[in-house]
């Protein structure tokens, strides 16, 4: 992790719109990630304290929209590194709060997958607009190559991420 001098270091450098080159150092890297993931956290943190949520709900919402395939309790408990009890009392928290459904499709009626409701699917969606208008503006800056750069580069960082071993719970 780096520290507040080496911080300091990183923001003292050239105004990155005057045509400078960029620090691609993994040092810049980490400082700009951990902002990126600060400022997503607190939105994150604003929509579940609007909806009564922990902010681990809201990863939790994410985890299921964003899911390849069906979510079921097992596999959110995977995704986030959760004890099955928790995983439990957080479903139970988004269900009780109309942003998930429990639905047995299955021939086996013992799974469960989890489906995101519509109508939370619509609040979230406008309250997060402002992420979403503000991530166009950024892409707006960037040329069609940039950008494909930027996808291989966050496809290969999640990659990564998701091999790490989570805590053992």
């Amino acid at each position: 992790m780096a520290t507040a001098d080496d911080t300091e270091r990183s923001a003292g450098g050239p105004d990155p719109g005057a045509g400078a080159p960029e620090d691609t150092g993994l040092l810049s890297f980490a400082v700009r990630l951990r902002r990126m993931n600060g400022e997503i956290n607190r939105l994150v943190q604003g929509f579940a304290g609007e909806h009564g949520l922990h902010p681990t709900d809201v990863q939790a919402l994410a985890a299921i929209l964003d899911a390849d395939e069906p979510m079921t309790p097992g596999r959110l408990r995977g995704r986030l590194g959760l004890t099955s009890g928790a995983v439990t009392a957080c479903v139970d928290r988004l269900e009780r709060a109309g942003h998930v459904r429990r639905v047995r499709e299955s021939p086996d009626r013992r799974v469960v997958h989890l489906h995101y409701a519509a109508d939370a699917r619509a609040t979230a969606r406008d309250y997060f607009r402002p992420l979403a208008e503000a991530t166009e503006a950024a892409r707006s800056r960037f040329t069609d190559e940039e950008l494909s750069t930027v996808v291989r580069f966050l496809t290969a960082i999640n990659d990564e991420l998701a091999l790490l071993p989570s805590p053992e719970r």
